[in-house]
């Protein structure tokens, strides 16, 4: 086995995916591409589980939790594929923490068997598993650990997280999640039913609008991790915050509608946003 192969099937997984901010791009040096590329086919591949296919609520964990071993016995150096060898290169040469691998697939798992939040903080515990392991990773490639770089780190990946949630109301209720926190629909006047009725209402504007408003808070906050960047690295992690900050955009000049349509970035989008991350 080698780690050719696996590294550049991984770049070739990466970016062929949808996302809101870009997962390999030109700005990451190109020793590292191929780290971020393997990081995100493990945590990519882990998504797929909890939500692809035709597969029983059982038989989802089962999948996530031999995921879950192979992990633990590829970190000891017991290596089944060129993916698992890759990875462990990528962690070992990197000093990467296990843990943000390990809370990855908790949030993964958590979205089998948890279909609703009853409150924000319930949601924030869910996006501390799901996506800020991502942006610290990120920022442990490139040696940054400072603890208030770190947070600052929280907050984008936060809000990129729950930035996704908006996107996708309609397909995740299909699936039978509800990532709006529980409380909050009952302050603003929402039912479940109008998810079923597809329909925007004036009080789900509200609460999309009041959500919206909270995510854009946690972006500018976030924004302080710039400070501790240089280089090619603070330009991409500004125009990922600008990625999400447009997704909130478009849902706001939707009149709100984040049932009926879903919002998304087009290539001329993420080039003017590159421009403007630049200047």
């Amino acid at each position: 086995m080698n780690t050719v192969s696996a590294y550049k099937k991984a770049l070739g997984f990466a970016k062929c995916h949808y996302e809101n901010f870009p997962v390999v791009s030109f700005l990451i040096p190109k020793k590292l591409r191929k780290d971020v590329a393997i990081i995100y086919w493990f945590a990519r591949t882990a998504d797929d589980y909890a939500d692809e296919g035709n597969l029983t609520q059982e038989q989802r964990l089962e999948k996530m939790n031999s995921f879950e071993a192979r992990l633990t016995a590829l970190l000891s150096g017991e290596i089944k594929d060129e993916y698992e060898l890759a990875l462990y290169e990528t962690i070992r040469k990197n000093k990467l923490s296990p843990e943000h691998f390990y809370n990855l697939l908790k949030a993964f798992k958590q979205d089998v068997i948890k279909k609703r939040y009853y409150n924000f903080t319930e949601l924030e515990e869910y996006c501390r598993n799901s996506a800020n392991p991502v942006g610290r990773l990120i920022l442990e490639l490139f040696n940054i650990r400072n603890p208030e770089a770190l947070a600052y780190s929280d907050n984008i990946c936060t809000a990129l997280q729950l930035t996704n949630f908006y996107q996708d109301i309609k397909s995740d209720y299909q699936k039978g999640r509800i990532y709006l926190p529980m409380d909050e629909m009952e302050y603003f006047g929402v039912e479940e039913k109008v998810f079923q009725l597809n329909e925007n209402s004036l009080n789900f504007k509200r609460l999309i609008k009041y959500n919206i408003e909270r995510t854009r808070a946690l972006f500018d906050s976030g924004k302080n991790l710039l400070s501790f960047l240089d280089g090619k690295l603070k330009i991409e992690i500004k125009w990922t915050i600008l990625d999400g900050e447009a997704i909130l955009k478009k849902i706001e000049d939707a009149d709100y509608d984040a049932i009926r349509q879903r919002p998304k970035l087009s290539g001329k989008d993420f080039f003017l946003l590159l421009i403007k991350s630049i200047t």
